[in-house]
């Protein structure tokens, strides 16, 4: 039996000072609630990873995102249903890439995106049994940003090269990443004005200079797409066949709401699997959310995106670009400001 739509609404309230309170509001079939708040002197969550039946997130703290100000992140362990579990030792700078080596118990956390020349990106690798870690410094390919974000894919490991030099025509903004004995390396994959079709149009020979100014987040799509969010340019670029003669590239721009048709920024994507929920980090609001779609769950395959700056989460449509929200914040001096997302696999906490 369906519940009335008037039933279905969720909103969260979370206070924010002594100006109006901010609320959070998911839509109709979708429900929302709260999974993680920061504490213990942690905040600003970011970016959001799984761990058997764990997740991890790493909390900014508000640090500089150059790592200029010498102040550390913090990873914090939940259960998969909130229950803090552990606070991982300190990474130095600024945190904003999480994963998990696939088949191990290696998390990757990548810092100072922004990059400078005192303080490197750099990559912290730890042993999630052991907590033993391995820190690498990543040179830089573009005129000294960092790194932001990073994907496993058939034994190889990509990195989004962020924060470009203003004065470069020319950069990488993805690098296919190597570790031979304490030294990073790095090739490029792609670069900014590569050309790439596009995928509104479904034409394959609609091709144009993709002009990137701003990479950011990667995820990989059910295909093993890799896709990349160039957050101020509106823009999702999926890599297919990455680092191989067969790569080609397609851009999907500008990405507009549908219920405004204004265009907006996206920070990142998730896809959905099989039934699970989603999880969402508001770094304004402090809040890690969980997202649920009763009463069938997620259809696979759907992709979901943040809009940082609109506050906003909604349901892509990748033929068009066209985002529906599913979840919004209010008022706008107080909006949500969504980053990290994560469709989450339950394991045996939630069977």
């Amino acid at each position: 039996m369906l519940l009335p739509a008037a039933l279905l609404l969720s909103s969260i309230v979370v206070l924010s000072g002594p100006a109006q309170a901010q609320v959070v509001t998911a839509q109709p079939p979708y429900t929302i609630s709260v999974f993680a708040k920061s504490a213990h002197g942690y905040s600003k969550p970011d970016s959001i990873v799984q761990w058997r039946d764990s997740i991890l997130v790493g909390y900014g703290n508000g640090v500089a995102k150059d790592g200029s100000d010498g102040k550390s992140s913090t990873i914090v362990q939940y259960s998969l249903k909130g229950t803090l579990q552990r606070i991982l030792p300190p990474v130095l700078g600024h945190n904003d890439g999480l994963r998990i080596r696939p088949g191990t118990n290696e998390l990757w956390a990548i810092q100072n995106e922004d990059g400078n020349p005192k303080n490197e990106p750099n990559l912290v690798i730890f042993d999630l049994e052991t907590l033993t870690q391995k820190k690498y410094v990543i040179p830089s390919v573009n005129g000294g940003g960092g790194y932001d974000d990073a994907v496993f894919k058939d034994d190889q490991v990509f990195i989004t090269a962020s924060a470009p030099g203003p004065s470069l025509t020319r950069y990488p903004v993805l690098v296919r990443l190597t570790l031979e004995g304490n030294s990073a390396i790095v090739d490029p994959v792609l670069y900014n004005n590569d050309s790439a079709f596009n995928i509104a149009t479904g034409d394959s020979d609609d091709k144009a200079p993709m002009s990137l100014t701003d990479p950011d987040s990667l995820t990989m799509d059910l295909r093993g797409n890799l896709v990349l969010d160039s957050q101020g340019d509106s823009a999702l670029v999926f890599i297919r066949h990455p680092y191989t003669k067969e790569q080609t590239v397609g851009i999907l721009t500008p990405i507009k709401r549908s219920d405004t048709g204004m265009t907006i920024t996206v920070d990142d994507t998730a896809f959905a699997s099989k039934k699970g929920f989603l999880l969402a980090s508001d770094i304004n609001g402090n809040t890690v959310y969980r997202i649920d779609s009763p009463p069938f769950g997620f259809e696979p395959g759907v992709a979901y995106s943040a809009s940082d700056g609109d506050g906003i989460i909604g349901v892509l449509n990748l033929d068009n670009g066209v985002l529906s929200p599913i979840v919004t914040s209010a008022p706008a001096k107080n909006l949500s400001s969504f980053r990290g997302l994560l469709f989450v696999e339950p394991q045996e906490e939630e069977n």
